[in-house]
């Protein structure tokens, strides 16, 4: 699996905390940070929101530098990694801050915002914020793409990796029989700092 590259923010684009933790340290290392020391106890509810979404926004820039998608999946050496994002503005507007002038395995990423009903082709990770969360079991998703989501229960509905709070912090589960049937591989390393990892049903 290619180790995401890693490039401190120009000073033009104002560099903050979150943007060194999310571009310069070793991705791994940003996982656990997520994970252990994002904690917003003493922040007022409206700045806790936004940083609940700019963490999910650094969450999922760094999924896409541990799956494994199908070679058909790109159809030239070219081709972006693509995410859409569903019912989720603020996370949209982050991770595009986060995706600028950076690749992943050689590979530049777009993000883009979709409604339902509206095509997923080509879209290698979606995620469907909580206000969609009731159309995740109604969407006609690629094949070999990777759902993300943020709702309770999410995962019994078709979401591969799902987002929840565990002691006021960003963790996330992981449904591992889904994204195989997808056609998905997930690195033993983004199971390995999950929360939960459900592999069906013995």
């Amino acid at each position: 699996m290619t180790a995401v590259p890693f490039d401190f923010p120009g000073a033009a684009r104002g560099p903050r905390l979150w943007d060194w933790l999310v571009l310069r340290a070793a991705p791994m290392v940003l996982l656990f940070v997520a994970m252990l020391l994002f904690s917003w106890n003493a922040h007022p509810a409206e700045e806790d929101s936004t940083l609940e979404q700019r963490v999910k926004a650094a969450f999922l820039y760094q999924f896409a530098g541990y799956v494994e998608w199908p070679p058909n999946s790109f159809p030239q050496p070219t081709t972006p990694i693509s995410i859409a994002v569903m019912g989720a503005d603020t996370v949209a507007a982050e991770l595009s801050q986060v995706v600028t002038g950076r690749t992943i395995g050689g590979r530049s990423v777009t993000v883009k915002r979709v409604k339902p009903g509206e095509s997923l082709a080509g879209v290698h990770i979606l995620f469907v914020g909580r206000a969609e969360s009731a159309r995740l079991g109604q969407l006609a998703a690629p094949k070999a793409m990777l759902t993300v989501t943020e709702t309770d229960g999410a995962l019994t509905h078709g979401s591969m990796i799902n987002f929840v709070l565990v002691e006021r912090r960003v963790r996330f589960e992981i449904a591992l029989d889904s994204a195989e049937k997808s056609g998905l591989k997930l690195s033993s390393r983004l199971l390995a700092v999950a929360q939960q990892v459900q592999k069906g049903t013995p």
